[in-house]
C-alpha cells in the first residue's frame, strides 16, 4: 500500500497569514508615501509666492510643475519682492532631495534671500550671506539659486548665481542665447563662499527666462538640448511679439514650463519669466516744471 503524502492545512494557513501580513505592511508604507508627499506639495503651495512684482517697462509671471513620480516634490521655489530702496529682487532655486524635508528647507532658504537682500544691493553680496547662515544651520542640504536684482532708476539687471542652470534670454530684434556667467558653489556647501556679480542693461525689449533643471533635462533630454530648446521658443514667441504690444509673460512662461514634457522630466520644473521693455534716459521724469523745482 502506497502512503500518499499530504501537506498540514496549518502551513497553507500559516503562508496566508504571513502574506495578509506582509499585505497590510505594504498598504500601509504606501499610505504614509502618499502622506508624505500631500505634505510636500500643500507645504510647496504655501511657500511660492501668489503674485510677483511688476513696474512700468516690466512685467513678470512664473509657472511651476510638480514632479511625476514617488516623493519627487518639494525642492523647487521662484519668488520675487520689493526691496527697500525700490528696487525689485528676484531669485529661483532647487533644493537637493524631495521630500517634505526640502520642501522645509526651500521654505527657509527663500526667506533668509529676501531677509539678506534687505541689507545689500550686490547680489553677490547676498548669496554670500545666505551661503553662510545655511551652512551655520549645519542641515545637511543644500540649493542652487540664481538671484537678480533690478533698478529702476537706472535700468540695470544685476545678478549672480550659486551652481544654478544658466538663464535664457531674447531680445525683439531677433537675437537670442544662453547666459553663462560666472558662478559659484550652491548654497549651504562650504563657507566663505564669493558669488561673481554679472550686470546688464536692458536698451531693447525682449525676455529673461530664469529655470530650474527639471524644466530642461531629463530621461530624453540632455540640458544642453533642454536649453537650445527654451532660447528657440523664447526667441520664437520674443520676435512674433515684436510690435504686438510686447511678449505676454504669462504666455512666455506656460510656453517653457512645456518643454519640460519634451524631456520626460521626473523632478520638479519651475520658471520665472521678466519681459522688459527699453528704458527712458530718465525713467523716473520730475512732473514738475522746471522753473519750479
Amino acid at each position: 500500500m502506497t502512503r500518499r503524502h499530504t501537506h498540514r492545512p496549518t502551513r497553507a494557513d500559516d503562508l496566508l497569514t504571513e502574506l495578509g501580513r506582509l499585505t497590510a505592511q505594504a498598504l500601509e508604507r504606501a499610505e504614509l508615501q502618499q502622506a508624505r508627499v500631500e505634505l510636500a506639495e500643500a507645504l510647496q503651495h504655501e511657500l511660492l509666492p501668489t503674485a510677483l512684482p511688476a513696474l512700468p517697462g516690466l512685467r513678470t509671471a512664473a509657472r511651476y510643475a510638480p514632479a511625476r513620480h514617488g516623493l519627487d516634490i518639494g525642492g523647487d521655489w521662484y519668488d520675487g519682492f520689493w526691496l527697500p530702496d525700490g528696487s525689485l529682487g528676484f531669485s529661483i532655486g532647487d533644493v537637493q532631495g524631495h521630500d517634505v524635508e526640502a520642501a522645509a528647507f526651500m521654505g527657509q532658504v527663500r526667506i533668509g534671500l529676501r531677509a539678506v537682500a534687505a541689507a545689500s544691493a550686490d547680489p553677490g553680496v547676498v548669496l554670500s550671506r545666505a551661503n553662510d547662515l545655511l551652512v551655520s544651520m549645519d542641515s545637511g542640504l543644500f540649493a542652487t539659486c540664481s538671484y537678480l536684482r533690478f533698478d529702476p532708476a537706472t535700468g540695470e539687471l544685476t545678478s549672480a548665481r550659486a551652481g544654478h542652470t544658466p538663464a535664457v534670454w531674447a531680445t525683439a530684434d531677433g537675437r537670442s542665447g544662453i547666459a553663462v556667467d560666472d558662478g559659484g558653489l550652491p548654497l549651504g556647501i562650504l563657507p566663505g563662499e564669493t558669488y561673481p556679480v554679472t550686470r546688464r542693461r536692458l536698451p531693447t525689449a525682449g525676455a529673461l527666462v530664469l529655470l530650474t533643471d527639471g524644466v530642461v533635462e531629463g530621461p530624453s533630454f540632455p540640458v544642453e538640448a533642454g536649453l537650445a530648446e527654451v532660447a528657440r521658443v523664447t526667441g520664437a514667441r520674443v520676435t512674433a511679439a515684436a510690435g504686438y504690444g510686447g511678449t505676454d509673460p504669462g504666455e512666455l512662461a506656460a510656453e517653457v514650463i512645456r518643454v519640460a514634457d519634451l524631456t520626460g522630466h521626473t523632478d520638479d520644473a519651475a520658471v520665472l519669466v521678466l519681459c522688459h521693455e527699453p528704458q527712458p534716459a530718465d525713467p523716473w521724469p520730475d512732473p514738475r516744471p522746471a522753473a519750479r523745482r
